[in-house]
């Protein structure tokens, strides 16, 4: 397994003065361990990206401090809204002791469903758990997909295979990968409902403001300025007759 090599150097800058580090182009890190103390250290940025993008968080980098040579993982990395680095952590590591790590899964191949128009391909995992000597451990693992051919196919992590010396520690019957349909029954069926509540609702909202009357039901009355508004079933009061001359 390929080593990478970074050098940095003690921070004395500490707290919120950080800032002051970052502008200037220098990423403040700590390095730790089991059984050590953690000490503040700091990295030009461009040179810690140039290795982190090559290790990832499973690559074993020599981080070299004054005169020593610190086996190491990088872990931690912190970021902004933006993607601009805020810090970054370094775990010492024993090379004669196992480590656990997540290792990112590779998508290999187009399935055989995709090619024909049958299903559309779902990656549920891109990550997995392992464990394994810091020199073992894996950059990535791949998931070859090309045999699925059929709606509802899928692969488990049951099915990876890791190199000899690591122990895959995600649990066996979890999902990577599947064959979904093209338009899902469950897309199907929000779609649906979400019609038909959209329906109701409209029609709830004429029955409450009351502007279309039932079929065959006149529009009531409107009394005439400063008449009363008759009760049902009373009569119109009679006139009375006027005097014969």
């Amino acid at each position: 397994m390929k080593r990478y090599k970074l050098k940095v150097e003690k921070r004395k800058v500490l707290g919120k003065q950080v800032k002051k580090l970052r502008r200037e182009g220098i990423l403040p890190t700590n390095v730790y361990g089991k059984d050590i103390k953690s000490e503040a250290v700091q990295v030009l940025e461009k040179d810690f990206l140039a290795v982190f993008k090559e290790a990832g968080e499973t690559g074993l980098v020599d981080l070299e401090l004054g005169d020593k040579t610190i086996p190491v993982l990088i872990h931690n990395v912190q970021t902004d809204f933006r993607h601009n680095l805020l810090h970054a952590d370094f775990f010492q590591v024993n090379l004669k002791e196992k480590v656990k790590a997540m290792v990112p899964l590779e998508i290999v191949g187009e399935p055989k469903a995709v090619t024909d128009k049958i299903g559309i391909l779902m990656n549920i995992l891109s990550e997995i758990e392992v464990e394994a000597l810091p020199e073992n451990l894996p950059d990535k693992i791949e998931v070859n997909v090309e045999a699925l051919s059929n709606i509802d196919e899928q692969i488990t992590v049951a099915d990876l295979k890791a190199a000899e010396g690591v122990t895959i520690l995600t649990e066996t019957e979890q999902v990577v990968s599947k064959i979904g349909e093209l338009i899902t029954k469950q897309a199907q069926e929000e779609a649906a409902a979400e019609a038909a509540a959209a329906e109701a609702a409209k029609e709830e909202a004429a029955a409450q403001a009351g502007e279309v009357p039932t079929e065959g039901e006149a529009p009531a009355e409107t009394p005439t300025e400063g008449e009363a508004p008759k009760e049902e079933g009373q009569k119109e009061p009679e006139q009375p007759q006027q005097p014969v001359q």
